[in-house]
């Protein structure tokens, strides 16, 4: 059996978990180029946690400059198998109010100007995205929020936009037609990058604001958003918490697949893959190469 790993990924609040002992900042090198920050790895409610702010200590990367590339790699050599992306984002829903969390089980991918896979040239993979994330962890996450008695929804499809600027009306608009529940700027490609990694994942979206197609709340309000991401850390330390708490302490094979998601990937013959590139896989798909 594998140790269950649990990571997080997310803000600065959550590096500074109630009860997260002996657990210290680790550097982990990446061939991929330099992870948002070190890894703070420590044990919580006896269970190994490691977590990674995105955006770095002191909120130093905009989404479209972070290195999602290397901060799976460093993730997965960290050991990690359930990955809970714990991240800021606008309703586009009346039902999503400032405060509530939403379990995403879809996303939108509207990026452009990021590396959104490990394969290519020289190795050349396709990997399942039509469930992105993983139901036996979600399950984890829910019973955890039911718990803490936060207000949440399980299911919803996350748009990811490419940022830093919030969208447009028009924008904000056409992405409810198009069914979106949420919108933020960083979950993608990190869902894509995580199945690739065969890690599985998870996103916890915390409503901060109604973006901009709000008749009564108009455009977005940064001042109004931080407050809102004040309280709702203080929701993410619970629920991180006590999700750690049910982590079984082996890990559960995910029912899709997603913790296998490379065993018939690869489409390159093996006499024409570059070692250049294999050796940067080491840790992504050292399990298949």
């Amino acid at each position: 059996m594998t140790e269950a790993v649990l990571g997080i990924i997310g803000g600065s609040g959550l590096y500074d978990l109630p009860g997260f002992e002996e657990s210290e900042w680790v550097s982990i090198k990446s061939p991929w180029g330099m992870p948002s920050d070190d890894v703070r790895i420590g044990e919580l409610n006896h269970r190994k946690v490691v977590f990674l702010p995105r955006h770095g200590r002191g909120h130093v990367f905009a989404p479209s400059d972070i290195n999602y590339r290397a901060n799976i790699d460093v993730m997965k050599r960290a050991g990690v198998t359930d990955l809970v992306s714990i991240s800021a984002c606008g309703s586009l829903k009346e039902a999503y109010a400032p405060g509530s969390f939403v379990l995403v089980d879809q996303f939108i991918d509207r990026t452009f100007a990021r590396q959104k896979s490990f394969f290519g040239r020289g190795c050349v993979a396709h990997v399942s995205l039509a469930h992105p994330v993983s139901p036996a962890l979600v399950d984890m996450v829910e019973q955890a929020a039911k718990l803490e008695a936060l207000d949440y929804v399980r299911g919803g499809t996350y748009l990811a936009m490419e940022g830093p600027q919030f969208s447009s009306l028009a924008e904000s608009e056409l992405y409810r037609t198009w069914g979106c529940d949420v919108i933020g700027m960083t979950n993608m490609p990190e869902a894509k990058l995580a199945r690739e990694a065969e890690i599985c994942y998870s996103t916890v979206a915390m409503v901060t604001d109604y973006d901009c197609w709000h008749p009564d709340h108009g455009s977005v309000d940064i001042q109004d958003i931080i407050a809102v991401l004040k309280r709702n850390t203080e929701k993410a330390q619970r629920l991180v918490s006590r999700l750690a708490s049910i982590l079984p302490k082996d890990h559960v094979a995910c029912p899709i697949g997603s913790d296998r998601a490379l065993d018939f990937a690869i489409m390159t013959a093996s006499d024409k893959r570059d070692p250049d590139l294999l050796a940067r896989l080491d840790a992504v798909a050292g399990r298949v190469l």
